[in-house]
């Protein structure tokens, strides 16, 4: 039987040709995906150094929110400005070793993400369901610990992701990914070998950190539901409470999803450019959208940058 003549080998580079059937157009799609990146820069900066400079804030809630708005700014950085030297400088190549340190990068933000965002469900909960104790079961120490797993626990699944995509024999020809960035699955599909066990380790990889956090979000929002269903007024203070998070959420898993089952189960009914644009969205969206929508809906943080912006010092009054 005849051996086939396929040349494996690592690329020394990958063509990141930026969105497929949209390069005419790259360079009006720039102007809203940097609009967003600036956004989200600005505001996840200027929040952090709020929650910084007033004592008002050093509450364990902003405290998950200052790691969600790092965890946004690592996210956004980590993809926008490759993206915006493809659209503006026509610049698409990314050595090999650089496309899988993006791809580590962007996926290990991305369950951080999740799981800030589930650090955050608890919190609500013991505020709402333990008011008394809150501030002694979420101390510093516990908040840093929790902050740390978190961080750990997104290293840990994404490593295997990254040596598992290096192992793979790559062939001549092969070398251009139809993405703005190196997203994983995008990347994998270039292989000359079975991709099977990536592409499962992927959606494990993916349900065990979105899966699991949706479950505990879940239940701590069953559980606040449970302890306020009683009480008309402390229904409407657990709704004004929870309203940031629960958009947060809706903007962060809603793309996310669509994203995930796109790739692995829709790839033949979705346009390319749509799906590509969708995966930039579901980054972009959530840490743009966090700070406008925290910034709206909760009143100390409202209450802070209007007195900064007056020259006045914050109060200390209790956190919306």
């Amino acid at each position: 039987m005849a051996k086939i003549n396929v040349t494996d080998m690592t690329p020394s580079v990958f063509i990141l040709n930026g969105i497929p059937g949209l390069e005419e157009a790259h360079l009006w799609i720039s102007i809203p995906f940097c609009s967003m990146y600036i956004i989200a820069m600005v505001g996840n900066c200027g929040l952090l150094y709020l929650i910084r400079i007033e004592d008002a804030l050093h509450k364990p809630m902003y405290y998950f929110l200052s790691m969600l708005s790092l965890t946004d700014i690592g996210l956004v950085t980590s993809m926008v400005p490759k993206a915006m030297c493809i659209f503006w400088f026509k610049m698409k190549k990314i050595s090999f070793n650089a496309c899988l340190t993006q791809m580590f990068f962007v996926h290990t933000f991305t369950g951080m993400e999740s799981g800030v965002l589930m650090l955050m469900s608890l919190d609500r909960y013991l505020a709402i369901c333990y008011p008394l104790r809150y501030a002694s079961i979420l101390t510093n120490p516990v908040i840093t610990t929790a902050g740390v797993v978190t961080f750990l626990r997104g290293v840990m699944v994404i490593i295997p992701v990254v040596v598992f995509t290096k192992r793979l024999p790559y062939c001549h020809h092969t070398n251009i990914i139809p993405h703005t960035y190196c997203d994983h699955m995008s990347v994998v599909k270039l292989a000359c070998a079975s991709i099977r066990v990536d592409a499962i380790y992927g959606l494990v990889a993916a349900l065990v950190i979105g899966g699991f956090d949706i479950f505990c979000i879940s239940v701590s929002y069953a559980m606040i539901l449970r302890a306020v269903v009683s009480s008309k007024e402390a229904r409407s203070k657990a709704f004004s409470t929870c309203t940031a998070h629960i958009c947060a959420i809706i903007t962060s898993y809603t793309p996310a999803l669509f994203s995930i089952l796109a790739h692995r189960f829709g790839s033949h009914h979705i346009t390319a450019h749509t799906h590509i644009l969708i995966a930039n969205l579901y980054l972009l969206l959530p840490p743009m959208l966090n700070t406008i929508v925290y910034g709206v809906k909760t009143k100390q943080i409202r209450e802070s940058v209007l007195k900064l912006f007056s020259g006045g010092k914050a109060g200390s009054s209790p956190g919306a």
